[in-house]
C-alpha cells in the first residue's frame, strides 16, 4: 500500500477512535428556570471540580425555554419552575418521562425596596390595592406564561384581590426581571420566590403567602429526548437531583419537595 494511502487510513482510524471520546467530553447544555440561577451556578462549579466539563447554562422563564426546546433548541436537561411547563414538553415528546423528578421546592413572598419595607400580613382580608397608592404597581412574572406569575395569580385570587390588583401588575418576562423592578424602585412591591429575594440586598421580604394560597411550588428536572443516550447528561441529572446537591439547594433557600 502506498505510504500516502496508509497515512490516510491511519488518520481515519484515529478519528473513529477519538470521536466517541470527544462526544463524551462535550459540555452538557442545561435549560433552567431563572430562579435557579445562583444555586445552579454553584452546583455547576462543583460538578466541574469533579473532573467533568463545565455545563452550559441557559436561564430564562420556564415558558420561554420550553418553547425554545419545541423549536429545536439543543437542550440536554430541562429544569422548570413549575410542573405545567414540564408537562408541556413531555406531551411533545421532548423529554425522557422516566427521568422526570421534582426534588426541590420554593416559597412565594412579597418584597419591597429595602429602604421602604414594612411588614404586610398576607391574608384574605388584606387590601393590597390600598397599599399601592394611585400609581404603584406590583411586579411579578406575567401570569399568562411565567410560573411565578401563575403562582402570584393563584395567591391573589385566594386573597380575593385578583380583580382589583391585576390591572396594576408590572408583568415581567421572568422572576429576576420582576425582582429588578423592585430593586430599582420602579415598583413598590413584587411577588417573587423567597430564593430570589434572598440574593438581593436591595429588597426585603415583607410578607410570605400562605402555602394554601397557591399550588405547591416544585421544580421538575428531566433529561431531554435528544440526550437520551448521553451518559454524561444522565450523570449530571442524577447529581443535581441527588443527595450531594441537596445541601447546596438548601443553602440558597430551596426546600426539599414533599
Amino acid at each position: 500500500m502506498p505510504p500516502l494511502h496508509r497515512r490516510a487510513l491511519l488518520a481515519a482510524a484515529s478519528g473513529l477512535l477519538l470521536a466517541p471520546t470527544a462526544r463524551a467530553q462535550e459540555a452538557i447544555t442545561v435549560f433552567a428556570a431563572a430562579s435557579l440561577t445562583d444555586a445552579l451556578r454553584a452546583l455547576a462549579q462543583a460538578w466541574q471540580s469533579q473532573g467533568h466539563p463545565a455545563p452550559r447554562l441557559s436561564f430564562a422563564a420556564s415558558s420561554a425555554l420550553a418553547r425554545q426546546m419545541e423549536q429545536g433548541a439543543p437542550a440536554d436537561l430541562f429544569m422548570s419552575a413549575d410542573e405545567p411547563w414540564m408537562d408541556y414538553v413531555q406531551k411533545r415528546g421532548l423529554i425522557v418521562p422516566e427521568t422526570r423528578v421534582s426534588p426541590i421546592g420554593n416559597t412565594l413572598v412579597l418584597v419591597a425596596p429595602a429602604d421602604a419595607a414594612k411588614p404586610v400580613a398576607l391574608a384574605r382580608e388584606t387590601d393590597l390595592l390600598a397599599r399601592l397608592g394611585p400609581q404603584g404597581r406590583i411586579a411579578t412574572g406575567d401570569p399568562a406564561h411565567v410560573p411565578v406569575g401563575k403562582y402570584a395569580e393563584a395567591a391573589l385570587r385566594w386573597m380575593g384581590q385578583w380583580d382589583a390588583v391585576s390591572p396594576r401588575l408590572a408583568r415581567a418576562d421572568n422572576v429576576r426581571s420582576a425582582l429588578l423592578l423592585v430593586e430599582r424602585g420602579e415598583a413598590p412591591y413584587g411577588i417573587v420566590y423567597a430564593t430570589d429575594a434572598a440574593v438581593s440586598s436591595a429588597v426585603k421580604v415583607v410578607g410570605t403567602f400562605p402555602a394554601a394560597s397557591h399550588p405547591p411550588i416544585t421544580y421538575p428536572f428531566a433529561l431531554a429526548t435528544r440526550a437520551a443516550g448521553n451518559a454524561e447528561a444522565r450523570a449530571l441529572l442524577a447529581f443535581l437531583a441527588g443527595p450531594q446537591a441537596m445541601p447546596v439547594w438548601q443553602r440558597f433557600g430551596f426546600g426539599l419537595a414533599r
